[in-house]
């Protein structure tokens, strides 16, 4: 990878993790489900009326759109209103990829490996040591919410799937339009108009700058950089850097509010990306270190069996 796009692949990273202190800002005056609402309806206005429709059945775009919009970021936002930091909420949410896994040897039979079992495994300590937190900025009913969202985004992978589009960034925008009206309408029916009024006499710019950055530079910017890495290059060279998202999740609510840093968390952070390495691509790993490891040994097998001279010359080209 070209070092400006692996710069550009890296600070897509750190957007997507700085977004969870964002979206605490935001939620400091505006009700979660607005927010989420508000979120979604820019995402899909005006841009869905100069973006044709993506060739997707109209079944996967609202269902995508619900799960998406609903599921995963307005119960994440839920569950951060609800006491759960940012960075933890950052971390939590990366659970998302075993739920994946399980759903998708589910729903297409997939078969799920060693790697991918020790994976949960490890990433399960972590989210035990989460649970051992008692500095504030965890609660049951944050954690609870979180893993739901997890959920509801393995299960929006599995609607992407199976909606095998190639126009994501058209996919995105149509489907967000299918997001706020019910966000608005949960808010009221749980809220009445309280959030609305709030909405009205307490937006400050912390909640404007909040939902600008949601909606432009870590969505609509973020998934088009994001997607238009993985055309250039493999998906086993991008799609690891998603791994420094909860770092710069747990750094930004460091800088941000101060969250403290304690030695739990940074175990929790080791095991759960640790996790996710091993159950994503631990295979993949060992396939290359023992492919590597054979032509160092092809290689001392051909040097051993030249003359001295002839054989440190080939030892040397071969290094």
């Amino acid at each position: 990878m070209k070092a400006r796009h692996l710069l550009l692949a890296i600070s897509i990273t750190a957007i997507w993790g700085v977004n969870f202190s964002v979206i605490k800002l935001g939620l400091t005056t505006v009700d979660p489900l607005i927010l989420a609402g508000i979120r979604f309806t820019l995402c899909a206005l005006p841009a869905i009326f100069f973006i044709p429709k993506p060739d997707v059945q109209w079944r996967y775009i609202i269902g995508y759109g619900l799960v998406f919009g609903i599921g995963l970021w307005g119960v994440v936002n839920l569950g951060i209103k609800s006491g759960l930091s940012a960075g933890i909420a950052s971390l939590v949410l990366q659970f998302s990829a075993f739920f994946t896994i399980l759903l998708g040897s589910w729903v297409f039979k997939e078969t799920i490996s060693r790697y991918q079992l020790a994976g949960m495994g490890i990433a399960f300590c972590g989210l035990l040591s989460i649970i051992s937190i008692v500095d504030g900025t965890v609660t049951t009913a944050g954690l609870m919410l979180v893993l739901l969202g997890a959920v509801a985004w393995s299960a929006a992978n599995v609607i992407n799937k199976k909606a095998r589009t190639t126009q994501v960034f058209a996919f995105l925008v149509w489907s967000s339009a299918f997001s706020p009206i019910p966000l608005f309408a949960l808010d009221y029916a749980v809220n009445g108009s309280t959030g609305y009024s709030a909405l009205v006499n307490q937006l400050d710019y912390r909640a404007v700058l909040s939902i600008l950055f949601q909606v432009y530079p870590n969505t609509l910017f973020g998934y088009w950089v994001w997607n238009s890495l993985l055309k250039r290059y493999p998906v086993s060279t991008v799609a690891p850097l998603s791994l420094l998202v909860p770092v710069f999740g747990l750094l930004g609510s460091v800088m941000i509010f101060n969250e403290p840093l304690s030695f739990n968390k940074i175990v929790a952070v080791v095991l759960i990306v640790s996790g996710l390495g091993v159950g994503l691509y631990g295979q993949r790993l060992l396939s290359a270190v023992l492919r590597r490891a054979d032509r160092r040994h092809s290689a001392a097998e051909a040097s051993a069996s030249l003359p001295h001279g002839r054989a440190t010359k080939a030892t040397r080209k071969f290094f």
